[in-house]
């Protein structure tokens, strides 16, 4: 008889595998068969996604378990954390298939991209459900080389320069991370995540060895999670076409590095050991300073995509600063950041190659009037900015007001000034964009317009942001509902963290 929990999670993996090896065999021309395969495989995925949810959220467990090498073996494990993370993916990935589609329309090496995006989304799904450190590194590294054609995508020079420099940083942090795993294994053998205390009785004895292996496994994981001073790749990443900057932000790879220190504050060494050792601290002052950071060098930068990409920078450290607050709502607010900045950055982005695909807009200063021409990209565009400076009721302030109130219940009262620093930066790095697009009359032409569709632009661009946009709104407005991002976390605190 077929056991759907041990073959549930290979299941979610393989849709996008059996995707990827389509598609390198579809040839370049046939673009309808592609597109096909692209979205069925992407619906398919999130139906035996919401067959996963349904499982966990009634207590079921789902693991894939097999012999790798010697005392290691490769696991694949859906619990609630790793179904956040999952379902973030999965849903993300259907509407940036779609962008993608309508983006890459009518230019070359189509099979390429859309194989190597099928693999970089199939990596991600393995690092949501992966079971332990060693299955984590093998899809964390995986996601590395799937994702570098995509950044390199364009081939120009400057494309190429920014892969150069992306595998730098990713390989490099990688094996940072490799030596953390292996003098972990050396030391207490294999640490599934389900096992939160297999650290205790070593912390007991060698607690300094402890801290340094946590060192080694957060510069491995920051790199990816781009906090400064290990931010330098993303920036650069921008030349690659919109659907991966989308893909890079919002879905993928910022979001796998910050995965990475939830699993092992939580799961590796446990939360309350990590207190006990004094690493929560550190991580905390780390991502304030990042926070700050990436907020101040977005206020500099005039084209669209890299005052994006220094958001990015700033509000993923949001997830880092809180799982470091020692209590549940801490926790709250950083891991429902993981799913509101999701949506929020990728309708930026989505939004961002709208303009630059329909009116050649790429800098700043050409988004005069560009609300008239495109009000639905422009409306999106302003709910995903004023998401991300916190303003209510949209899903960015949902995640703002529990990072506060988590730390005023541990009294970490300094928090409190770098949350609010962060908003007003926010403000003003997003308010002037908002105010071009809809208060300045355009006084230029644009560098080229194109007449794409009845309204903004196709339908396959515009339908995307309008979702995710929706999407951003809704979780704010109906946080307290039952089926709102904030109750799964609810669930994930409840039963795993902090009962």
């Amino acid at each position: 008889m077929l056991d759907l929990h041990f073959w549930l999670p290979l299941a979610v993996l393989s849709t996008s595998l059996i995707a990827a090896a389509l598609i390198f065999w579809i040839p370049e021309h046939s673009s309808r068969l592609r597109t096909s395969v692209n979205l069925a495989a992407a619906l398919f995925k999130i139906l035996l996604m919401v067959l996963i949810l349904i499982g966990v959220s009634h207590g079921e467990e789902f693991i894939t378990q097999f012999p790798l090498m010697q005392d290691v073996d490769f696991v694949l494990r859906a619990d609630a954390l790793g179904v956040l993370f999952a379902g973030l993916s999965s849903v993300l990935w259907l509407f940036t298939t779609i962008y993608a589609i309508g983006y890459l329309e009518h230019t070359p090496n189509r099979r390429r991209f859309f194989g190597f995006f099928s693999l970089c989304v199939a990596s991600t799904l393995g690092i949501a459900f992966a079971g332990n450190l060693f299955t984590f590194v093998i899809f964390y590294e995986l996601l590395t080389l799937s994702t570098y054609p995509l950044v390199v995508h364009k081939g120009t020079p400057a494309a190429l320069r920014a892969g150069r420099l992306y595998l730098q940083y990713t390989l490099a942090g990688g094996l940072v991370l490799l030596m953390g795993v292996l003098a972990l294994h050396s030391l207490v053998g294999a640490v599934p995540f389900a096992e939160k205390d297999a650290l205790v009785a070593l912390a007991e004895e060698q607690p300094h060895l402890l801290q340094g292996i946590f060192l080694l496994l957060m510069l491995g994981l920051a790199v990816k999670a781009a906090m400064v001073p290990l931010h330098g790749w993303l920036p650069q990443a921008m030349v690659a076409p919109a659907p991966v900057s989308a893909l890079l932000h919002a879905v993928a790879v910022v979001k796998a590095g910050a995965f990475g220190i939830v699993r092992v504050v939580y799961d590796v060494y446990g939360i309350t050991l990590s207190w006990e050792l004094g690493l929560l601290l550190p991580l905390g002052l780390a991502a304030a300073f990042t926070i700050l950071y990436g907020s101040i060098r977005a206020l500099s930068q005039t084209d669209i995509k890299k005052r994006l990409a220094f958001s990015t920078v700033s509000q993923v450290s949001y997830i880092a600063l809180g799982i470091s607050l020692f209590g549940p709502l801490g926790t709250l607010g950083g891991l429902v950041h993981l799913l509101h900045q999701g949506l929020m950055k990728v309708t930026l982005f989505f939004c961002a190659g709208n303009y630059a695909e329909t009116l050649g807009i790429h800098r700043i200063d050409q988004l005069d009037g560009a609300g008239q021409r495109m009000p639905a990209t422009s409306l999106c565009f302003t709910l995903g900015a004023l998401g991300m400076i916190g303003l209510p009721p949209l899903a960015g302030f949902i995640s703002k007001w529990y990072l506060a109130s988590g730390a005023v219940a541990i009294q970490a009262y300094w928090v409190i000034p770098v949350l609010l620093a962060s908003s007003l930066l926010n403000a003003a790095y997003f308010l002037p964009l908002l105010y071009r697009i809809w208060f300045k009359p355009q006084t230029q032409s644009w560098p080229h317009e194109r007449q794409l569709g009845r309204w903004d632009t196709s339908a396959w661009l515009l339908i995307p942001p309008v979702v995710t946009a929706t999407l951003s709104l809704l979780a704010g407005l109906f946080a307290a509902s039952a089926l709102s991002p904030l109750a799964w976390v609810e669930l994930i605190i409840q039963r795993e963290y902090l009962p």
